[in-house]
């Protein structure tokens, strides 16, 4: 499964207090409280992802995320997911560039239950040829339906090549198809072996439970399994900066409307100045957050040149540079052309001006109450916990993200702005063909 785009890492987590603990065989353990319900949501991220995809093998972090439902000797395949619909849980499993992760949500008292499991399989998967080779081509099938017959995911992928050529996160999350055709089983073993360890995942339960019982639950389950003792540390190549506009073009005969879909690269969270990503949330939401924002009210209301524009700032990539993204529909008798233009006087406008002091306000408002509304959601608030920690973020980071959206400066948002300059964006452009 490929994750959804979120525009915060850490605003679902505000306040809310956890316990942290660490594993003998270095895995990390963290428990949020919820007693609301007898429910547990039960979380295995491994700190990896496919920026990890070695060079020729795009893809291999998703594949092995679909193989890890195969089965193992003691959990042959579909026998823990019978169990989990049979007591009316529920479990899925997300890849990311930066993590894989793995959950199940099910009455309390089959917590053990998911860790058992979830143990057996971190070191124990069986897979088999044709096991593999089924699983490609569903791979390839889904590869279809969100890429190559789809051109707007076509032009993303275009987009984000052009922006990051250097560094793997420009690559696809579910890979390039000539190489997961390529994918075989001891790809994939190599893979699990290599990232699959003790050390390098987070256990994460949200829900009805004691810290104390889950860690003594941990230590009893997970504790077991030796560490690898390879170094966790990677590195990635990193991208100069871009100083020339760039634009992709996309023509394709099934287009319905046209789209722009502008990115321009920006500090993650984990590489960010203090403040400057939060000040890059904070210009998400007034730029494009909703019908209130200032493009959609500038270029969709008042200019009638848009029928839809949004902004959003990728803050789930941590490792390098992240991704900041102006997208919209232009209206009819619009260019596209006309559209990217437009873009950039309103951003050029409020360099110079700034934002009204009552939007910036009324903005940090929405956010803050979206991270009280997150919280009702125990398994968007554990989403967001694990995204954030197994990315490089701590426990005290996230219990103060509100004070610091809150004190973001004018000054702060004006030097966000600057960012957003179009020397050092991509601009791409979805067009309809004539079909041949």
């Amino acid at each position: 499964m490929l994750p959804n785009s979120s525009s915060s890492s850490g605003h679902a987590a505000s306040a809310v207090p956890a316990s942290a603990f660490r594993l003998d065989n270095g895995m990390q353990v963290v428990v949020i409280p919820d007693r609301r319900s007898p429910i547990v949501t039960h979380m295995v991220w491994y700190r990896n992802g496919s920026a990890d995809d070695p060079a020729g093998k795009s893809g291999i972090a998703h594949f092995l995320e679909h193989l890890m439902f195969k089965g193992t000797d003691d959990h042959p395949a579909g026998t823990f997911s019978t169990l989990l619909a049979s007591v009316g849980g529920e479990e899925n499993a997300f890849t990311g560039w930066d993590f894989t992760a793995y959950y199940q949500r099910v009455p309390k008292e089959y917590l053990s239950t998911c860790m058992a499991y979830e143990a057996d399989r971190m070191r124990g998967l069986v897979l088999d040829e044709a096991v593999v080779a089924a699983e490609r081509a569903v791979i390839l099938e889904e590869r279809s339906m969100v890429a190559d017959a789809n051109p707007p995911g076509l032009l993303g992928e275009a987009v984000a090549l052009t922006a990051i050529p250097s560094h793997p996160a420009g690559r696809p999350i579910i890979g390039w198809r000539h190489e997961i055709e390529s994918l075989t089983r001891a790809d994939a073993l190599a893979y699990y072996r290599r990232f699959y360890t003790p050390e390098n995942a987070l256990l994460l339960v949200a829900g009805d439970a004691e810290p104390q019982a889950v860690l003594d639950l941990a230590a009893g389950i997970y504790g077991s399994i030796s560490p690898s003792g390879v170094p966790l540390a990677r590195s990635h190549p990193q991208d100069p900066p871009i100083r020339a506009h760039r634009q992709v073009t996309l023509a394709d005969p099934t287009v319905s409307e046209p789209q722009l879909m502008r990115l321009h690269t920006v500090p993650s969270p984990g590489t960010a100045a203090p403040g400057e990503a939060e000040a890059l949330e904070l210009l998400a939401f007034l730029l494009g957050g909703d019908d209130t924002s200032v493009l959609h009210t500038r270029l969709a209301v008042e200019r009638s040149c848009a029928t839809r524009i949004q902004a959003s700032y990728w803050s789930s990539l941590f490792a390098g540079r992240s991704r900041f993204y102006i997208s919209g529909l232009p209206a009819p008798g619009t260019t596209l052309d006309e559209l990217d233009q437009a873009v950039d006087a309103v951003l050029g406008g409020l360099r110079e001006t700034g934002f009204e002091a009552q939007a910036v306000e009324r903005a940090k408002t929405q956010l803050v109450a979206s991270a009280l509304y997150a919280r009702d959601n125990q398994v968007s608030l554990a989403n967001w916990y694990g995204m954030a920690l197994c990315c490089g973020l701590r426990l005290e980071e996230l219990a103060t993200w509100q004070d610091r959206i809150e004190a973001v400066t004018p000054e702060a948002l004006s030097a966000a702005l600057l960012l957003l300059d179009r020397q050092g964006g991509v601009s791409g452009h979805l067009v309809r063909s004539e079909a041949a």
